[in-house]
């Protein structure tokens, strides 16, 4: 694998012009979120467009990606066009506080900025896609519930500490959290990140942990299965 791009066992993403490359939190979020074949899925801050592409992959009937850094847009359209659901994935360069769609989406997904507080890099295009700045949770929030189909889900990854802050903010637009996975390295070790899904009304929450390697330091079954159809390893 070369930092200019990343191969999955059926598209390439090229992230030489994207801020923030291939990471696991992409990877997880795109194979985790709970999606049927057919529906209609829009990623919010889709940077390389690598989990609109695995929702191409996973039977969405469209994937509409939206991201405002032009650059990344346009490597997004790019990796688009070159995988075999070009037909199913619209990209466009838009800030998703002004964003509009003539459709409800049945999955809205997002792996927001997420280093509220924290320092920034010299680097301008990876602090606007790491900090929150330009895309805060409760913008992410507002902006998706009018977007959503009445039985539709947003789901995102953030760190395990900010689960309490989101949640509070999308309850606040009538959304509840339905299914939480916490992502931790190796049994017993504190959760890093967490998989989130919300939906309206109340649904119930189902909770559960990933593991992505057990006490004997290989990956679990577990996180094999989820990732399978993706990684040129398995």
């Amino acid at each position: 694998m070369s930092n200019q791009h990343f191969d999955f066992k059926r598209f390439r993403i090229d992230q030489d012009r994207c801020s923030m490359k291939v990471g696991t939190d992409g990877v997880l979020l795109g194979a985790w979120f709970p999606m049927e074949r057919g529906n209609n899925v829009l990623d919010v801050g889709c940077g390389t467009g690598l989990v609109a592409i695995m929702a191409a992959q996973r039977g969405a009937a469209s994937v509409t990606a939206v991201e405002i850094d032009p650059e990344a847009s346009r490597q997004a359209f790019q990796n688009a066009t070159n995988s075999e659901w070009r037909d199913r994935i619209f990209v466009q360069c838009a800030d998703f506080a002004h964003f509009t769609a003539e459709i409800r989406f049945d999955r809205i997904v997002s792996n927001p900025p997420y280093f509220r507080d924290s320092l920034r890099c010299p680097d301008r295009g990876r602090n606007a896609a790491r900090h929150n700045d330009s895309l805060s949770y409760e913008t992410l929030v507002r902006c998706a519930a009018p977007l959503l189909a009445p039985d539709g889900l947003l789901c995102v990854v953030l760190p395990y500490d900010a689960v309490g802050e989101f949640t509070k903010c999308a309850s606040a637009f009538g959304l509840n959290l339905c299914h939480e996975t916490d992502v931790v390295t190796a049994p017993g070790k504190q959760p890093k990140r967490s998989l989130l899904a919300y939906g309206f009304g109340s649904q119930g929450l189902r909770k559960d942990v990933l593991a992505i390697c057990g006490s004997d330091g290989k990956e679990t079954s577990d996180y094999i299965e989820l990732v399978r159809d993706f990684y040129l390893k398995y």
